[in-house]
């Protein structure tokens, strides 16, 4: 399943130069979107539909997982990736616990492996954009059927 516009993608990192290399690698492909702290990933997510976040974990302040969990409450469509140089069981059982995210994947990253799983997550963005729109045709179309047995009863 494939759109025409463009995957909305946030990258959040402490390091600019993890952060700089991202843009180069992927700007051609995605609207790339990028953070240098989690309050500034927070200003980006409230001004734009980011329809994937990839976050690294260790950030001074606010952890990874921190903002993954936040953003899983309040955009549960978006599609949340951790993307970290240290393996870390207890961030990683955060990330999928409490940030619900599709993909760990680890630093440094293999730029066709992550281009194919951002291509991947904007799919399951749609599909659940998609269901979402099923469901609202769904319950207008049960509320319909419910006015007209309603309206036969009365007859």
């Amino acid at each position: 399943m494939k759109s025409d516009s463009p995957i909305n993608v946030l990258y959040v990192d402490d390091e600019e130069n993890n952060l700089i290399s991202f843009k180069a690698a992927f700007r051609r492909y995605f609207s790339v979107f990028s953070a240098i702290s989690v309050q500034e990933a927070i200003e980006i997510l409230n001004h734009n539909e980011i329809h994937v976040l990839i976050t690294d974990q260790r950030m001074p302040g606010t952890l990874g997982t921190e903002l993954l969990a936040e953003s899983a409450k309040n955009y549960p469509d978006q599609i949340r990736i951790l993307l970290t140089g240290f393996s870390d069981i207890e961030a990683l059982k955060d990330a999928v616990n409490r940030g619900h995210i599709f993909r760990y994947l680890e630093k440094p990253w293999n730029d066709e492996d992550l281009k194919k799983t951002i291509e991947e997550s904007f799919d399951v963005y749609n599909i659940k954009k998609e269901q979402e729109e099923l469901n609202q045709k769904i319950l207008l179309t049960n509320e319909q059927l419910e006015f007209m047995l309603r309206q036969k009863l009365i007859s």
